[in-house]
């Protein structure tokens, strides 16, 4: 049996259903526990009236009818929260899921569901060794400014790398004048000792000049150019956070609205109108009990 996920999310639905299993079995010896407890302390006698029989009765729905509600109630609420945690992990990329409420009555998914369960039941019942660790859902300590942090750090290694190509040209800039130093130099002394090489040396100096030159223009060539890329990644910076923000307030707006809609729908006000009568028939057994 499949449910049509990858193999990452069919483990995770299964440490879910373990979990389910385990709530469930928890409830029904609850329930089981009502009517031990029922038959240890209230059937010590042979006889009992049909007032006797329906007062125990009454009592034995009371108990179980408040275990089953409060499980059920409990079911909903956790999977309020699994929902949360996948809800997060989906904005934390800007992404929207959709849910389906009418399939989650669809007698065939349903099946498919049980007959998933029960293989799995039956095949993890003849593993000889534990269950690997399932992986955690991922932290949300960042949110959605993840995506700011990595661009801003490519930006910042971005401007590393510019800063280190400057330094290296500064560097070769330097050894070139350094160079133009000592062959300056070295063509005064020849001038000194061998005057008729003065035109080799007027043109060894204009090849040096035409060199520096060329290295001075690569100079101030690269120094622009980083200056441009500097303004252009702080610009770019700059209009990043500013969608960044955008999309935060449009993730809120859109957030509210769902909210009121929902509140604005007959289901919820169905449901709450349906939690008002539990809420009256339960203190209404509570003062019967008290009684």
């Amino acid at each position: 049996a499949e449910l049509g996920v990858n193999e990452h999310h069919q483990n995770e639905v299964v440490s879910y259903m373990r979990f389910a299993r385990f709530k469930r079995s928890m409830c029904l010896k609850t329930v089981d526990s009502c009517f031990q407890d029922l038959k240890d302390s209230r059937l010590v006698e042979e006889t009992f009236t049909v007032d006797e029989v329906i007062d125990m009765l009454d009592g034995l729905q009371s108990v179980v009818h408040s275990e089953v509600e409060s499980e059920l109630i409990n079911t909903t609420y956790t999977n309020v929260l699994l929902l949360q945690q996948l809800f997060s992990q989906a904005e934390k990329w800007y992404l929207k899921l959709q849910t389906d409420v009418s399939d989650l009555e669809n007698r065939e998914l349903l099946d498919q569901v049980a007959e998933f369960e029960k293989s799995e039941y039956t095949s993890s019942n003849k593993k000889s060794t534990a269950d690997p660790i399932k992986p955690k859902l991922a932290p949300l300590n960042e949110g959605g400014s993840e995506l700011l942090n990595k661009t801003v750090a490519y930006l910042q290694e971005e401007n590393e790398k510019l800063k280190t190509r400057l330094r290296t040209i500064e560097t070769q800039a330097t050894a070139a004048l350094d160079e133009k130093s000592k062959l300056e130099k070295s063509l005064r002394d020849l001038q000194m000792i061998q005057g008729d090489q003065k035109n080799n040396a007027n043109q060894d100096i204009t090849e040096l000049e035409n060199k520096v030159a060329a290295l001075k223009s690569q100079f101030e060539k690269t120094m622009n150019d980083t200056t441009a890329n500097q303004k252009f990644l702080e610009e770019d910076l700059v209009t990043t956070k500013h969608n960044l923000l955008k999309v935060q307030d449009q993730l809120s707006t859109a957030e509210k609205e769902l909210e009121k809609k929902f509140q604005q729908t007959a289901a919820y006000r169905n449901m709450k109108e349906i939690l008002t009568k539990k809420n009256e028939q339960i203190k209404d057994l509570r003062r019967r009990l008290s009684k």
